[in-house]
């Protein structure tokens, strides 16, 4: 099998861990403010908020930072090692640019990143949490 091509499904299947992450992230928050509500006890488990607010946490740090996320930069090197198209800056902006056909600076997803981890972080004042290692009913907070 030629080697190119091992990088090139490689760097596809990071393609779609990097997919999986950022839906997690925007879905996370959308399911935890709709499952209070419904009643959803799930979303105030202590393990998936962790990850949660963990996920959006290491976005902004990125953001704040100027870094490129991990996955961009391994997804980037495997491509140009299978003579693949590069693109750059970061996965984001580079999707909604292709899909959307809209381009921004950065400080605008610096923004945004912020803000969106600054609404996760409310949600925990909202949709508290259950103690880590508590089963049963949630507080009724």
């Amino acid at each position: 099998m030629d080697p190119r091509l091992l990088y090139s499904l490689a760097a596809d299947a990071i393609l779609v861990v990097h997919a999986a992450f950022v839906l997690f992230v925007i879905l996370g928050l959308a399911l935890t403010l709709v499952g209070k509500p419904l009643g959803w006890r799930w979303v105030r488990n202590p393990w998936f908020r962790l990850a949660h607010l963990g996920a959006i946490g290491f976005v902004v740090l990125e953001a704040w930072l100027g870094t490129l996320c991990p996955l961009t930069v391994w997804e980037m090197a495997l491509r140009e090692r299978a003579g693949d198209v590069v693109y750059s800056g970061s996965f984001i902006a580079h999707w909604l640019h292709r899909l959307l056909f809209y381009q921004a600076p950065a400080w605008v997803f610096i923004a945004v990143y912020t803000l969106f981890g600054g609404l996760v972080g409310l949600s925990w004042l909202w949709v508290r949490p259950r103690p880590l290692g508590r089963k049963g009913r949630p507080d009724p907070r």
